[in-house]
């Protein structure tokens, strides 16, 4: 099988919190005004010392051009169809996209994480994707309701012991 017959990945969600889309849309401005700029001037003046096929800095800026405009792409057509969810739902009370969710394990031990979009996740500080097992397991659940995730070295139940929107 080559990477080429892999089954295509499912589209991730277009929810975005609003810290989320702040930082993608800061990174697309500082890719177009600062770094785009600043290797385009590199590879001109690398290109001004004369034979490029042995210029490392030459050969390495137009691949870090490609890469910038790869980026810059997908940015632009990822920021056009983000929807920008900032307030709390109707029902405090019920786990939906933001919610800051408290479970306890069958050994009850305690961990909280963050649901957000896609493009914004990080294990290291408890933010997990709105796609991901757990997060799709917690979604409408409420505090004290017990959940089952299915995970690759097993399944493991947790029980919802708190759920609030405001910022940690």
């Amino acid at each position: 099988m080559s990477v080429r017959d892999r089954t295509p990945r499912p589209p991730s969600s277009k929810y975005i919190t609003p810290s989320g889309a702040k930082k993608l849309h800061d990174e697309l401005d500082w890719l177009v005004t600062i770094e785009r700029p600043r290797v385009t001037r590199a590879v001109s003046d690398a290109a001004a010392l004369g034979d490029r096929s042995e210029n490392a800095d030459y050969i390495y800026g137009k691949r870090r051009l490609r890469e910038i405009d790869r980026r810059l792409e997908f940015l632009a057509r990822r920021v056009e169809t983000l929807v920008v969810v900032g307030a709390a739902p109707p029902d405090p009370a019920r786990i939906a996209f933001g919610a800051w969710v408290k479970l306890e394990d069958e050994d009850g031990a305690e961990v909280e994480y963050r649901i957000v979009g896609a493009d914004e996740f990080d294990l290291k500080i408890g933010w997990i994707s709105v796609d991901s097992p757990v997060a799709r397991a917690l979604l409408g659940r409420r505090d004290g309701d017990e959940v089952t995730v299915q995970r690759p070295k097993g399944a493991v139940t947790y029980t919802v012991v708190g759920v609030r929107y405001e910022a940690a």
